[in-house]
This record gives C-alpha cells, structure tokens and sequence, in this order.
C-alpha cells in the first residue's frame, strides 16, 4: 500500500514588465508554473502588464498572489527603504486593493500575498517591518495566507495574526553554509544560471518535504528553460505539482 503522491508548487514573479521596458517572458512562464506572484506596481509592473498577466493566469488555472515591495521602480524593489511601520502597512494595503481590484475585474481575487526583494529579506530580519505587513494582509483580507521563509520574522508575524504562512524555498539562488540563508546577490555566483543545476536544486529541495513551494525567478537569464526542466524533472521524480493554496 502506498501512501499519498507527493506535490509541490513551482511560483514565479510576473507582470515585471513596464511601458516599453520588458522583463521576462510571462506568457511562457504561465505555461509552467502553479503559482503566480504578480508586482503590484511598486517596484515594477504598470496596469496593462498587471491586468494582462491576471488575464494569462486565470486562462492557464494558475493561483495568483500579490507581489508587494518597497516603493521602488528605479532599484526594481531590490535597496532597503527605511519606512515607518505604519507607512509601510499603507504603502502594502495600496497594492493589495491594486492587484485584486484588477483581479476582480476578470472574476477571480489574489489568494495569497509574497514580498518582493528587499522587503523580503528585511522581513526576515525586521521584526517590526514583518508586523507592519502582516498588519496590512490582515486589515485588508484575513483569509488570505502568505508565501515566505520557512522561519524568522515573517513567519512568527504571520502566525501571530493567524494568518497561514506556507514556506517556499529558491531553485535558482545559491545558499549560505546554514543552509537557510540565501547569498546576496552582489556576490559573484549567487545566481544560478545553469539550466541541469537549478533543476536538480529543485528537486533536492522537494525531497526534504518542508517547503510547500519552490521559486523560479522570471526575471532570470534563461528562467523559461528552467522553469520546464524544474518542473519535468520533479514530474519525472513523481511529484504532483499544484498550487499551495488550498493544500
């Protein structure tokens, strides 16, 4: 007798394209990935690249979150901001109500919320910071759960609002010694770019069964043909792949 086929969810952040300037290949991405974490216009995104994006991910079944960051267009959300708390719960509830106001348009609604770049990583350090933003995913939607780092701050911030936080984990960035932590990626090779690398990254990291969903950023070179070799070798390794929500 055999126990449960086991599943994973494969995200990427989309709808990262402004005006004229494009990032990544999202129609492609759509095609592959369970999950889509859209920019709300912050760090990157304008309207039509949003409301497409929503439009490609309700056409393909995939779930969609809100990708909020810090109020930075010209450093693509990735420098630290300093912002008061009750700022930063402004500045997370605008792009909430932005992306799901959209969203409803074409009848579906964000299901989750991730943080982008740089407020990703001071949430896992910012006690204060991970409050101020789930104080706004609270404030806006309580039933809305949340995509982040397995430990630290957002987790403990989240979990102290009851609000279900899922842990995801990173098949193209390189890890530190602990494991845990990510290099930054000023530092040479904190990227990976080779496309058998990343694929068996992904895998490794299924394997140990305590992440709820791996991350392929969209904006790398190459990130298409990761994304298909990622999800062929975990489909190859006998996972399900499907989104987190509702799991």
């Amino acid at each position: 007798m055999t126990g449960p086929e086991p599943s994973i969810d494969l995200n990427a952040d989309l709808g990262e394209s402004y005006g004229n300037w494009r990032m990544g290949d999202d129609a492609a991405m759509l095609a592959v990935v369970t999950s889509a974490n859209i920019a709300c216009g912050f760090h990157a995104g304008d309207p039509l690249t949003l409301l497409r994006t929503i439009e490609g991910a309700v056409s393909r079944g995939v779930t969609i979150g809100a990708h909020v960051g810090y109020h930075d267009l010209v450093g693509f959300g990735r420098r630290t901001i300093d912002i008061e708390a009750n700022a930063l719960t402004a500045d997370v509830l605008y792009q909430l109500a932005a992306l799901d106001g959209l969203c409803r348009t074409v009848g579906t609604t964000i299901s989750y919320v991730k943080a982008h770049g740089a407020l990703y990583h001071r949430m896992n350090a910012d006690m204060i910071q991970a409050r101020a933003v789930v104080e706004a995913v609270v404030r806006y939607n309580p039933e809305l759960q949340m995509l982040g780092a397995p430990t630290g701050p957002t987790a403990t911030a989240a979990t102290e609002n009851n609000v279900r936080v899922h842990s995801e984990c990173f098949a193209d960035r390189v890890y530190g010694a602990d494991g845990i932590s990510l290099l930054p990626r000023t530092q040479p090779g904190s990227v990976l770019h080779d496309t058998n690398a990343v694929s068996q990254q992904a895998l490794r990291l299924a394997q140990q069964h305590r992440f709820a969903s791996i991350c392929l950023h969209g904006d790398t070179p190459g990130a298409v043909e990761h994304a298909r070799s990622a999800r062929r070798t975990l489909e190859e390794a006998g996972f399900a792949l499907r989104a987190f929500v509702g799991n």
